[in-house]
């Protein structure tokens, strides 16, 4: 994969299984062991830049391709999970199709879709005009489908539905045409 002249690419990552929603929720063993394919899947790749959320799942998912590639891991605090609320809620799928949707709404504690979708798109815009040829993003699912929703609106609910652990997107500027596509496993 080459980086045409007047192109800006990076890849989308979700994390790998993890133990849980929470900032420090570690990787499941199956997580692990998903992140070590996810090394040798992305070594296939010019990937020059390395950046994650500084959530513990989104870190240990990119990190041994990062230590594959040599490359340093930096962390964007804009990367990170989508807050849905300060309490655990029972109806968070529900939450999550409505985020689609009603970009305002929000539940008690919590930050809105479109409170979410701004901060990763201004982490996403500033790797983008970084000037690296193929950068890599590691973050979450409800974050990176806001991100993905916003470019193509069919990617919504069924589209955060259809994210497995990992996923990676191929994210293209060209234009001031932004597109992405799934990459193969």
């Amino acid at each position: 994969m080459s980086n045409p002249v007047g192109v800006a690419q990076a890849l989308l990552v979700r994390h790998c299984e993890a133990v849980g929603p929470a900032p420090d929720a570690p990787l499941t063993p199956q997580g692990c062991a998903q992140a070590v394919a996810l090394a040798e899947r992305l070594a296939a790749h010019p990937i020059d830049y390395v950046v994650s959320s500084p959530h513990l799942r989104a870190d240990a998912t990119i990190a041994p391709f990062a230590a594959r590639a040599g490359l340093r891991v930096h962390v964007d605090e804009r990367l990170a999970e989508r807050r849905m609320s300060a309490e655990p809620i029972p109806n968070w799928r529900e939450v999550v199709q409505r985020s689609f949707v009603d970009p305002d709404h929000r539940v008690p504690g919590g930050e809105s879709s479109a409170e979410a979708l701004s901060r990763g798109l201004a982490a996403v815009s500033a790797v983008l005009s970084a000037g690296f040829r193929l950068p890599a993003i590691s973050s979450h699912g409800q974050l990176l489908s806001l991100v993905l929703h916003s470019i193509d609106p069919a990617f919504g609910y069924q589209g955060w539905q259809s994210l497995k652990f990992p996923d990676v997107f191929l994210l293209e500027v060209k234009g001031g045409r932004t597109a992405f596509s799934r990459l193969p496993e």
